[in-house]
């Protein structure tokens, strides 16, 4: 199960990476892979500003549906609108075209707070 070193993680499962002056959220293959087969994803509005840990939006799997909670306490930018014609994106391509939403954080200070990805595969219990 692959977890790239070039981004952070939260303990729920979500990663944030840096993209120009912006952020990009996603959601973790760990993640995707036990919710299965994506159904739906709704996410919080543009515009929209997120505490850190408050609900991002949701997604719904043939398994599941689970919560999706913003890594640091951010203003959304930017949806991924192709996951609302394709959420099976998420499961093909968490790390790549299957991420969420571009976030502006409000204070850096507070992505030194996640997990590298060191730690986060000790957290899921995945060797590197």
């Amino acid at each position: 199960m692959p977890v790239p070193d070039d981004r952070w993680y939260s303990e729920d499962h979500q990663w944030l990476q840096v993209d120009g002056d912006l952020y990009r959220v996603g959601l973790t293959d760990y993640a995707q892979d036990a919710l299965g087969e994506v159904t739906m994803v709704q996410l919080a509005e543009s515009g929209v500003r997120v505490a850190a840990g408050g609900e991002l939006g949701e997604v719904e799997a043939f398994k599941a549906m689970t919560d999706l909670y913003m890594p640091v306490t951010a203003t959304v930018v930017e949806l991924n609108t192709a996951l609302a014609a394709e959420p099976t994106i998420l499961n093909t391509d968490p790390y790549g075209q299957g991420w969420l939403c571009r976030v502006k954080v409000e204070q850096r200070g507070d992505v030194d707070g996640l997990l590298d990805g060191a730690a986060y595969r000790a957290l899921i219990g995945v060797d590197a």
